[in-house]
């Protein structure tokens, strides 16, 4: 038998012999992240943009900003609505049609994570209270899915973000006129830079940054959202609780790839500053 037939039969089986020798079918350790690569203002009709490499798996955010009445219980708040879609391109999971499961669940814990972390102050979206605020549409595509989408998803997010200037607005309450200052913009301030990394346990070994093969596998998953050292979000899927020893060695590992992605989100703030 060979091996691919062999992984297809047992995959457990497969995984299992690898883990053993604490190395992954990619060339990988246990607890290795895959590269990660960002990039700014891919979408030039978007307010801001950006689009997030981890390995294989690719996640596109393209943020539009549009003028609306604030809630009447939240007067002095904009919005901020992010949309995941998993494209049909991204996995032969995934079929055109109206969102999927996965789409609506990450869609609402981006949501709680970004609110969680405190990224964005939405009192910093008023233009006039109870009057005008605005609305910060996220939209977020999974170009390709080979695992950890929600992680590429959040940094695709806080790094478009980065991006997103808005037009000065002067809005008349005796006429309820605007007029935009299209010479004038304001850029969006970004308050953190939470990221977030997931873990699974295969066979009761603990890996971190699975691929789509390896989450498949898995009993339990975990994510670890992390913003300024500290952890801001958390959720765990199946099995049994992690130990105190096991979600230490998780955080340590967010606490080091949030430093990382912080680093190259404010060198490429940096350079579009200087340009």
């Amino acid at each position: 038998m060979d091996l691919k037939t062999f992984k297809l039969l047992h995959p457990m089986k497969y995984y299992k012999d690898y883990l053993d020798s604490n190395i992954r079918p990619d060339g990988r350790e246990l607890e290795e992240l895959r590269p990660l690569a960002i990039s700014f203002g891919v979408i030039k009709s978007a307010d801001g943009s950006a689009i997030v490499k981890i390995g294989n798996t690719t996640v596109v955010c393209g943020i539009k900003a549009e003028l609306a009445a604030p809630k009447a219980l939240e007067p002095r708040q904009g919005y901020l609505v992010p949309n995941v879609e998993f494209s049909p391109v991204c996995s032969p999971s995934y079929r055109p049609g109206p969102p999927s499961d996965d789409a609506q669940v990450y869609s609402r814990s981006l949501a709680d994570a970004i609110s969680n972390a405190r990224c964005i102050n939405l009192h910093d979206l008023c233009i006039s209270p109870g009057k005008l605020v605005w609305a910060l549409y996220c939209d977020l595509v999974c170009l390709d899915h080979d695992g950890c989408v929600f992680d590429a998803a959040i940094i695709a997010l806080v790094a478009a973000l980065h991006t997103v200037k808005l037009p000065t607005i002067r809005y008349n309450n005796d006429t309820e006129e605007t007029e935009t200052d299209s010479l004038k913009f304001s850029a969006l301030s970004v308050h953190c830079v939470p990221v977030t990394t997931s873990f699974v346990m295969v066979t009761d070994r603990l890996i971190a940054d699975p691929t789509t093969e390896e989450e498949k596998l898995a009993s339990t998953t975990l994510t670890v959202t992390v913003s300024d050292g500290k952890m801001s979000f958390f959720n765990q899927s199946g099995g049994d609780p992690f130990d105190s020893a096991t979600l230490k060695r998780c955080t340590e590992s967010a606490i080091k790839r949030e430093q990382s992605v912080k680093r190259m989100i404010k060198t490429m703030t940096n350079e579009r500053t200087d340009k």
